[in-house]
């Protein structure tokens, strides 16, 4: 058994997610499948991805841009597809699936990243003919060896149940957003990416990294079988955001997290994750979501820690509203 499934969810985003899909299907390793989860989009979704498999919807990547040829020319198409509902699929769908390479799932709902990517995951479980899965973000975009140095670091390291990716920003060329993934500070809730912003010429040893890691980042997450059945699927409290971090901190002891610093996967997404900085970046509803979800993150795993990430979070509203405030005032009002 050496298949590996590679699982989008998609929630109104296509073009992005065509994007994502033609570098996927250009990838090195032999032996794999890929799953589109579509998180009730509006935007007609998937019906440009089945266009798209038949060879009648581009990815649009103007000429000239520096990560052009990771998508053209395109990959022969047809590529042979099959859809499901939600309960089909999770069901794993038929037999003759093993003849098709990218499956299709309308969840039904805008279930959020872990119900969509759960759903996936329900499919992969249900037909039980997988070594691992690879979680992408469909705001990525990868090289075509991204897969096969995740596996291969997987292979080499028995003991891990995760292993991420090196992630440079795909617009701002030359800069990580994340080697691997991220660190976490219990006490204040602060969230950092290893490697945010650095050089991507600069080499840093996947042990250095393992070492600081305490979660992987989930735009690019392998995960094994052997995790998925003993640790279980993702959380799906939190809707969005901490997904990654709740399913690190479930397997801490029993799986590590391991990073392959030569599969390169570029991210679209410009600002890191902290209460700190960017807040800005995030829309009002993003940004409550988020701070709530640290709460509930911290009393899962660290209550005693809930008084000082409580004040910080307090801190950052502050210091938030503080500059929205003097935003106004240097623009007049």
């Amino acid at each position: 058994m050496n298949n590996t499934y590679i699982l989008l969810v998609n929630w109104n985003g296509w073009r992005d997610t065509i994007e994502c899909l033609e570098s996927v299907f250009r990838n090195d390793f032999p032996g794999y499948k890929v799953i589109v989860c579509d998180n009730g989009s509006g935007d007609g979704s998937m019906e440009h991805i089945k266009a798209w498999a038949n060879g009648l919807e581009p990815a649009l990547v103007p000429a000239g841009h520096p990560l052009r040829h990771l998508t053209y020319p395109p990959v022969a198409k047809p590529i042979a597809w099959v859809e499901y509902g939600r309960d089909a699929a999770e069901k794993g769908g038929k037999a003759e699936d093993d003849r098709v390479r990218l499956i299709l799932i309308q969840t039904g709902d805008n279930l959020g990243f872990a119900g969509g990517n759960n759903v996936g995951l329900r499919y992969a479980l249900a037909r039980d003919d997988f070594n691992f899965v690879w979680l992408l973000n469909n705001d990525t975009v990868i090289e075509p060896g991204a897969l096969s140095h995740l596996v291969r670091r997987m292979e080499e390291s028995p003991d891990a149940g995760l292993c991420g990716s090196t992630l440079p920003f795909y617009s701002k060329h030359g800069l990580l957003y994340a080697r691997g993934g991220g660190t976490y500070n219990r006490w204040i809730a602060y969230i950092r990416h290893v490697g945010h912003h650095e050089p991507v010429s600069r080499r840093e040893g996947c042990d250095r990294v393992e070492r600081r890691l305490d979660f992987v980042a989930g735009a690019s997450m392998l995960v094994s079988r052997a995790f998925l059945k003993g640790i279980g699927l993702l959380c799906e409290d939190y809707f969005l955001y901490f997904e990654e971090l709740d399913w690190a901190a479930r397997c801490r002891g029993r799986y590590r997290l391991a990073y392959a610093p030569e599969s390169i996967v570029y991210h679209k997404v410009g600002a890191s994750m902290t209460i700190y900085n960017d807040l800005n970046n995030y829309q009002i509803a993003s940004k409550t979501l988020f701070l709530e979800n640290i709460m509930r993150f911290t009393r899962k795993f660290y209550p005693w820690a809930a008084p000082t990430v409580w004040l910080a979070i307090q801190a950052a509203k502050s210091l938030y509203f503080a500059r929205r405030q003097w935003s106004r005032l240097s623009r007049g009002g």
